[in-house]
């Protein structure tokens, strides 16, 4: 077991992006070279036993966490984005936010069905993102088989949102 708490090398920074919210910041965690070496070992162990044959990122955090896992695995990497971002044919999903609505898209030929996917983001919230994502893909055909992230808060609740394991390395309760 390693010695590297990883809550050390997550900064919280008050009032960003507006009054009222704290933001967990990765910045600091990715520019320590341990740290997210050891990030990216614990993310690792826990994917590899769903034996994915994708890893899926929501854009555009979940990239940073979803391609080095993908080469560590030597599995693919495919990207979940916002509207508009992907090129080719795309296969989309419009889901409600607390003010207006969003949408993903991920590419129509990116998977083939049946094909085992995991989900990763850089944080689980109120999960309405990770939701919409896991919908979409198994809209596609995909075999969602789990989620992870670094962070989860888990006051928030968005784990009950998805309907699959879930796993977060580091959980904040408040």
């Amino acid at each position: 077991m390693s010695a590297i708490d990883l809550r050390e090398h997550i900064r919280a920074i008050p009032d960003f992006p507006k009054p009222g919210i704290l933001f967990y910041d990765l910045s600091t965690l990715l520019a320590h070279g341990p740290a997210w070496t050891e990030t990216v070992r614990r993310l690792s162990g826990v994917v590899r036993e769903h034996e994915p044959d994708l890893l899926a990122g929501i854009e555009s955090r979940g990239f940073l966490v979803a391609a080095p896992l993908a080469h560590a695995l030597g599995c693919g990497f495919i990207m979940v984005r916002k509207k508009g971002k992907l090129p080719g044919k795309t296969v989309a999903h419009r889901y409600e936010l607390e003010y207006g609505a969003d949408q993903v898209e991920v590419q129509a030929d990116a998977i083939a069905p049946g094909q085992r996917v995991v989900l990763l983001d850089d944080l689980l919230a109120t999960g309405g993102t990770a939701a919409a994502a896991h919908t979409l893909l198994r809209r596609v055909g995909a075999e969602v088989v789990a989620a992870a992230f670094i962070i989860e808060l888990t006051f928030l609740g968005g784990r009950a949102r998805l309907d699959l394991p879930v796993t977060s390395l580091v959980a904040y309760d408040a």
